[in-house]
């Protein structure tokens, strides 16, 4: 296994997913160090066996898509079901350990100057069809992560995959080459550092991706690996539209190759905003081969319906919003294990850059000037945690010791330390602005959240207006606010997360947010190689974000999981996967 240290960053390794729920990180930001190969080998630990059964999962947010590498279908809920559904050449474990899954495939670096990275899957390595997952497979998830085929910049940029992630690392290679159908090499213009993070095969099925837009799999190869760099022409644009669009869905499609699984589970039945059931792929031939034979999934957004059902059996795990009541409930309930820690997640206010009333850098002053922080702070998140503090930096976590400091000190956010109304009235000159703000009506952090800015904002003249939504993920970007409220979820590992969220053309930028600068210093970091530069160019781009006053982080908070003693195996995840991170290994107790 490869140790890597944290930083903020199911899409690639190194990319955030949105999240409805409030949590707490402790994401660190140092350079990632590792070996030179991905074939590694852990500890054996003896195999437990089977018990067969089904586990009851309770979920916040509802299922939306089968492809959640999609801008828009980023939720962490598509994530956790999809990667149920799909094998990989990695996973990480509870620790943010890279486990290679060599049942599935390897991967090395066979070069360093230049980097060359070396991918071989597995002849047991088939889609749940029978299809071989092979040449097609990696050139189409090659294509969808490097923006090879995109063109232009700014607004005239023309992006053939909506890809949630940054495209900088793989942006960095040339076109594939392949040995045979199933191993393919990378190489790199330049050193990356998250070369072992940047490639993953989590993602859609060619043969189905091409049927759907009226050609086979091996035109489809043929298309990208002949293609053009930035003018993909109209057959591999309409695979790329089925790629954006085939796989939005709330309810069981009754086209059964939107179900094609790679992983250890395949959908079995959906209800609308309700619930998905997950059974065994047969065709799996990897090596994480689940414990029991069903994941029933219900959708409950509500934290005291989750606790209710745990209470009375209707589900078996839970991960309800944490708030004094949660925890108070939840520890009351005989029969059940609470496991609490912290999530490598952080809520945050953003403005629109794209927004009338934010184009005006006085008004974003004066608006972040009378967001109540330490109010927020103090009511919602220190009575679980009471060591929980304001975040003051968009790139670093308080837990980074140091680092943090370091970064605080010099990015200007004590120029927002305290709430400064009269300061905000200054900058307003009298100005009544009408500020709508988009949020998660469904989840009571986020409302409480809202009210508070509300009322400290008004005091200085801005007339807020309730933007709050359950649909809140799908509005992102859309221009339909001027303000946001919500929480980004990492992974753990890679630097992936900074160009995502704040490069022009980032798949998480969802501000509009433009600064030719940062762009140039989040193109710099992906290839920074020493630990000392990365810091450093994170360390500017923390200061220009606050400079342009793109927004504010509030705070982390604690994260809670919550499971029947019946149901073994659950191990606490702080990251995006939460207690997916190893479905396998939960059995149900004799």
């Amino acid at each position: 296994m490869t140790r890597r240290t944290r930083i903020l960053g199911i899409v690639a390794a190194g990319a955030l997913a949105l999240t409805a729920c409030a949590g707490q990180g402790d994401g660190g930001s140092t350079a990632p160090t590792g070996d030179d190969t991905g074939t590694g080998e852990g500890t054996e630990a003896p195999a437990p066996e089977r018990s067969g059964g089904v586990v009851r999962v309770a979920e916040t947010n509802a299922f939306t898509s089968f492809n959640p590498n999609v801008g828009e279908n980023n939720l962490d809920i598509n994530s956790k079901i999809l990667g149920t559904m799909r094998s990989d050449f990695i996973y990480l474990d509870n620790e943010l350990n890279i486990v290679p899954d060599t049942s599935f495939g390897t991967y090395e670096k066979i070069s360093d100057d230049p980097l060359k990275v070396k991918y071989t899957v597995n002849e047991s390595s088939v889609w749940s069809d029978g299809n071989a997952i092979d040449k097609a497979d990696m050139l189409l998830a090659w294509a969808s992560m490097s923006g090879y085929f995109d063109s232009g910049e700014g607004e005239d940029a023309k992006v053939l995959f909506q890809y949630a992630g940054s495209t900088e690392g793989l942006g960095l290679t040339s076109m594939p080459e392949f040995e045979d159908d199933r191993t393919m090499t990378l190489t790199y213009s330049e050193p990356y550092v998250d070369w072992e993070i940047a490639y993953s095969l989590a993602g859609m099925p060619a043969h189905v991706v091409a049927e759907k837009a009226g050609i086979d799999e091996a035109k489809l190869a043929d298309l990208i690996e002949n293609g053009t760099k930035g003018e993909p022409g109209d057959e591999l644009q309409k695979a790329a539209e089925f790629w954006n669009t085939g796989y939005v869905t709330k309810t069981m499609p009754s086209d059964e190759s939107l179900l094609l699984s790679s992983g250890p589970m395949i959908v079995t039945d959906m209800v609308e905003d309700q619930s998905v059931s997950l059974g065994l792929n047969e065709n799996y031939g990897g090596d994480l081969k689940p414990l029991i034979d069903e994941i029933d999934v219900k959708f409950i957004g509500d934290a005291a319906a989750q606790i209710a059902d745990l209470r009375n059996g209707q589900v078996d795990i839970i991960a309800p919003q944490p708030t004094v009541d949660a925890v108070q409930q939840v520890t009351s309930i005989d029969g059940v294990e609470v496991l609490q820690g912290s999530q490598l997640s952080y809520d945050h206010v953003d403005l629109s850059f794209d927004s009338e009333v934010f184009k005006d850098k006085n008004v974003r002053e004066a608006f972040l000037k009378t967001i109540p922080r330490q109010q927020i702070l103090d009511r919602l998140i220190k009575p679980i945690n009471p060591d929980a503090e304001i975040v003051n930096s968009q790139l670093y976590l308080p837990s980074e010791g140091d680092l943090y400091t370091q970064a605080v000190a010099e990015n200007g956010s004590d120029a927002y330390a305290e709430v400064d109304i009269e300061g905000a009235k200054e900058l307003l000159a009298g100005a009544t602005p009408t500020v709508r703000i988009l949020y998660s009506s469904a989840n009571p952090v986020r409302v409480d959240t809202f009210s508070m800015i509300q009322e400290s904002a008004s005091q200085a003249g801005f007339v807020i207006e309730d933007g709050g939504s359950e649909n809140w993920s799908s509005e992102l970007g859309g221009g339909t606010y001027d303000a946001s409220i919500f929480g980004w979820i990492s992974s753990g590992v890679g630097n992936a997360g900074v160009p995502q969220l704040f490069s022009s053309n980032g798949g998480g930028n969802y501000s509009a947010y433009k600064n030719a600068d940062v762009d140039a210093l989040a193109a710099k970091l992906m290839v920074a190689t020493e630990s000392d530069e990365a810091e450093s160019i994170k360390r500017q781009i923390d200061t220009h974000l606050w400079s342009d006053a793109f927004g504010t982080p509030l705070f982390q908070g604690p994260g809670l999981i919550v499971h029947s003693d019946q149901i073994q195996g659950v191990e606490y995840m702080p990251n995006q996967t939460g207690v997916w991170w190893n479905f396998w290994e939960w059995s149900l107790a004799s």
